[in-house]
């Protein structure tokens, strides 16, 4: 009998990160929700096959939708159906958490966008954020104290 290989606590879970998020829109708040997803696409999940990039997320008839993220689906997994790697994919969430979010969207001026996808306890699960949208000079500012941080850092290392 062979042993059970025990995975190490310091294994990454994420599956994508949507980087122009962040330098797009101020997070004001994040929320995980569930992802409903077919099959093929779970098997490419675990491939890391996910883009971010251009998806948000939506309210419509009181349910969440992510749409815009794109899928690839992978050649050995999904040879007997023709997948749509950009589907619009149902999110789940409680119902008391969807209605704060239809709130703030609706009288706030707020925006949903995906901030990242992870595995928690063999689930894929979706981070949101709750944004603003940044103004040009509100860009540069983050820029130019990223940068003042980083030669913050260096010169703090090399004295």
């Amino acid at each position: 009998m062979a042993a059970k290989k025990k995975k190490s606590k310091s294994e990454d879970n994420t599956i994508a990160r949507n980087r122009v998020a962040r330098h797009n829109y101020t997070i004001e708040d994040e929320i995980e929700v569930g992802i409903v997803l077919e099959g093929w696409e779970v098997k490419s999940l675990r491939e890391k096959n996910l883009q971010l990039k251009e998806s948000y997320v939506m309210v419509k008839n009181g349910e969440l939708w992510i749409i815009g993220a794109h899928i690839s689906a992978l050649n050995t997994a999904s040879t007997h159906i023709s997948p749509n790697p950009t589907r619009t994919r149902k999110l789940l969430a409680h119902q008391r958490e969807i209605d704060r979010l239809v709130g703030m969207v609706d009288r706030r001026g707020y925006t949903l966008v995906a901030l990242s996808a992870y595995w928690s306890r063999s689930r894929a699960k979706l981070k949101i954020g709750i944004a603003k949208g940044k103004k040009h000079h509100d860009k540069r500012a983050t820029e130019k104290d990223r940068d003042w941080q980083r030669d913050k850092a260096r010169i703090l290392k090399h004295s």
